[in-house]
């Protein structure tokens, strides 16, 4: 029911069936019980000599009687004698309790006497001065009054303050009153709440719900819908073009749940859990990372122990046939400096098994970032040393005071230094470092390790594919030179094997989440790794072991007519 609904019948409506009323809500105008109001009521005496035409009409009414006149007979109901007493007549008819609608009469007939008052210096000023002039009170317009009502503050008689705001309006707002019927015909109106927008926040709108007597066989709270329940894991929507009560269940969007009936809207699970299959409750995530446990951990660690070994055994081959013609005309400490540092690199796949911590973080990526780095400068090295092998025997060539360790360590350790200063400052600045993913993946914490700087790291990933590109382009180039095992041929391969692997691992590192990521990035270390390994050194140590009768000097050095 609105604020201005009033159930208060007529005489001639007193056959009329209001129990539908029972249990109404309605906001009505904020009143209280005035002091002495009700002990007023009871006192009123009817006293015709006063000419009150209005309290004779209404009593008639009321109490179904009549005054006797002189040119009028009595009612069948009766004579009026004046006695009756008002709190006889039911509800409906008369209520012993100020309205809404009186009491903000009571506020304003007392706020104007406050603003006379305020207003009496004025009104009997007999001392006329030059700015203030007497105000006769049979001139008094109203809204003279104004000034003196803005500013005017006082407490009535139910001890509620009565004041005004700039605009001059009170806001008091409204009361939520709660309607029972009896079965008299007569009526209780129950104060169940107060709607006050001048209240602190959260307190705008109060009710008591357990003062509610609800007009069901259950006494429960009614439903003001016209479907069923939107179960958990639903939320209502409305349809377009119905009522404000009547909406469709429309099941929780991705990511949402809802644990009880008839939410309005689904609530986004917290970032460490994720909604059921149903959507009505959520669930916590279980954290995941790259176990050697489990078999594609187990895959990725004998895959880096086997392709480990054999540059071990490799390792060892060339170290014992050192004095071998093939293991010599290559330089021997360049050859040891590259098979060493592929052996680290497919150590490096074991930093990348289990969760990540502190220590592992640190190392995961500048170790093969470095280690990598040290075996394309080596074999950029290499490259250069068969370029220059071939250029020295030219006559007149003055690239022999050139060519030899000096040229091939200074290149190792320039290119090398670069990245190991590119990752000491990335070290020092913003290293990295264990950390949780808790949006990628929908049921699972990743467990990760967070680069830190990502600048640095994509400087030292960039600097390393630079190299890479480097070496290749000069080994294709010296692809063609008429030796008869012209090692630049397998560097070109190999390189063109390096540099693909790590070119198709870019998109796949973009668009892989989780443990698979860090497993693509093993495959990637131990596939350029090996390809190193064997389009450089696999050629070789089929001579040294299979074909010992080509490991001779005068038949790796020929020339073509």
């Amino acid at each position: 029911m609105t604020g201005q609904a009033d159930i208060t019948l007529s005489g001639f409506q007193k056959g009329f069936s209001y129990d539908w009323f029972q249990g109404a809500l309605s906001f009505t105008i904020h009143s209280l019980d005035v002091l002495e109001f009700q002990k007023f009521l009871h006192n009123i005496k009817l006293n015709w000599e006063e000419g009150n035409g209005f309290l004779k009409d209404f009593w008639e009414q009321a109490f179904s009687c009549s005054f006797q006149h002189d040119q009028k007979p009595l009612e069948p109901n009766g004579s009026c004698t004046g006695e009756e007493q008002l709190e006889d007549i039911t509800g409906p008819f008369f209520e012993m309790h100020m309205t809404g609608h009186s009491y903000s009469i009571y506020n304003a007939v007392y706020a104007v006497a406050h603003a006379l008052h305020a207003m009496s210096p004025v009104l009997y000023n007999h001392r006329e001065t030059l700015s203030e002039k007497r105000i006769d009170p049979e001139d008094l317009q109203p809204w003279q009054l104004h000034p003196f009502l803005q500013d005017i503050s006082f407490n009535n008689s139910a001890g509620e303050t009565v004041s005004f705001k700039k605009n001059k309006e009170q806001g008091t707002g409204f009361d939520t009153e709660h309607l029972i019927i009896f079965p008299n015909k007569s009526f209780q109106r129950v104060k169940v709440g107060r709607l006050d927008p001048g209240a602190v926040e959260g307190k705008q709108f109060v009710i008591r719900e357990n003062m509610i007597n609800w007009r069901t066989s259950s006494k429960a709270l009614p439903l003001s819908v016209c479907n069923d329940h939107c179960y958990p894991g639903y939320h209502k929507q409305m349809k377009e073009g119905e009522k404000f009560c009547c909406y469709a269940c429309v099941p929780c969007p991705e990511g949402k749940f809802s644990d009880r009936k008839d939410m309005a809207d689904c609530t986004r699970c917290p970032e460490d859990q994720y909604p059921s299959n149903n959507q009505d409750q959520c669930i916590v995530k279980s954290k995941t990372f790259l176990s050697s446990e489990e078999p594609l951990g187990i895959t990725s660690a004998v895959s880096a122990a086997s392709i480990s070994l054999t540059a071990a055994v490799m390792l060892g081959i060339f170290v014992k046939q050192r004095d071998t013609p093939i293991v010599k005309a290559y330089n021997r400490n360049i050859t040891y400096t590259l098979l060493v540092s592929l052996l680290l690199c497919f150590l490096c796949p074991f930093l990348f098994l289990g969760e990540p911590s502190k220590v592992t973080c640190l190392f995961r990526q500048t170790a093969f970032t470095i280690l990598f780095t040290v075996a394309v400068s080596s074999v950029l090295a290499k490259t250069i040393i068969v370029v220059g092998a071939f250029m020295v025997t030219k006559p007149g060539s003055s690239m022999r005071k050139w060519l030899g360790k000096k040229l091939t360590n200074c290149i190792l350790l320039f290119c090398s230094f670069i990245q190991v200063a590119i990752c000491t400052v990335w070290l020092a600045t913003s290293p990295p470092f264990p950390d949780f993913d808790r949006q990628t993946l929908t049921r699972e914490i990743v467990a990760e390790c967070n680069e830190g700087s990502v600048v640095m790291f994509s400087i030292a990933l960039g600097y390393l594919g630079l190299l890479s590109i480097i070496s290749l382009i000069v080994a294709f180039l010296a692809r063609n030179l008429p030796d008869c095992f012209n090692e630049a041929k397998f560097i070109t391969f190999s390189m063109l094997i390096f540099c693909s692997v790590w070119v198709c691992f870019v998109p796949t590192y973009l668009s892989t989440k989780g443990k698979y990521l860090v497993a693509m990035e093993i495959f990637s270390i131990l596939a350029s790794g090996a390809g190193l390994l064997g389009c450089i050194f696999l050629p070789k140590c089929f001579i040294i072991l299979l074909k010992p009768e080509l490991n001779k000097k005068k038949l790796l050095i020929c020339r073509k007519n």
